[in-house]
């Protein structure tokens, strides 16, 4: 159970920074300003996007908040990888940028896998 908690805490902590923290303080930044633009997404998409993601941060990282929701967050955080993955790839093509937001897939699944596995060991004691 400990290896699980290590797990869990890393890898929400991870996501927690790069979708909750780092948008929050960025997000007005020209360079991601110019980021949305160039995707084709209008200006207020962007601002939309990082509320989202900021509130879902949030939700996965307390441990209070319900199941139901932190479900929703999950779920919020995989559309986002994988619409962000195929923006770049359509936009840009292959390279990196196209790439990194799977990175943080795998990393969210491994977030998930583990919190789920923390709730069966936690149901099955009580």
């Amino acid at each position: 159970m400990k290896q699980t908690k290590i797990i869990y805490w890393i890898s929400t902590s991870m996501i927690f920074i790069m979708e909750g923290v780092i948008p929050a303080f960025t997000s007005q930044t020209e360079l991601a300003k110019q980021g949305i633009s160039h995707l084709g997404y209008p200006g207020y998409f962007g601002n939309a996007l990082v509320v989202f993601k900021v509130l879902g941060a949030i939700a996965l990282l307390i441990p209070q908040v319900p199941k139901r929701i932190k479900e929703f967050a999950y779920a919020g955080f995989v559309f986002d990888f994988v619409f962000a993955s195929l923006s770049h790839f359509v936009v840009d093509g292959v390279d990196f940028q196209s790439f990194f937001p799977l990175i943080f897939l795998v990393i969210l699944v491994g977030s998930y896998l583990s919190y789920k596995n923390l709730e069966k060991k936690i149901n099955a004691t009580t």
